[in-house]
């Protein structure tokens, strides 16, 4: 599970393409472990947790940089 855990102070010291690229692996090895939950030889079930926390924190992530751009974007423009 140690592997899929991703920290936010991690995520925020990537580059863009990089929680990209990082996102969708983590999306890809979630289908597998579905895939192996339904299948029923899911060795560790709290892996899926673990990867879709990671999933969220790095939309989380990615959206409050836009919204701080946003921001920048508006106060230029007033």
């Amino acid at each position: 599970m140690g592997k899929y855990l991703l920290r936010t102070r991690d995520i925020r010291n990537m580059s863009p393409e990089e929680r990209l690229k990082k996102l969708q692996e983590l999306r890809e090895e979630l289908v597998k472990l579905r895939l192996k939950a339904a299948v029923g030889t899911l060795e560790n079930p709290g892996a899926i947790r673990a990867i879709r926390k990671s999933i969220a924190r790095i939309l989380t992530v990615i959206r409050e940089e836009e919204l701080a751009m946003q921001q920048r974007q508006t106060k230029k423009s007033s």
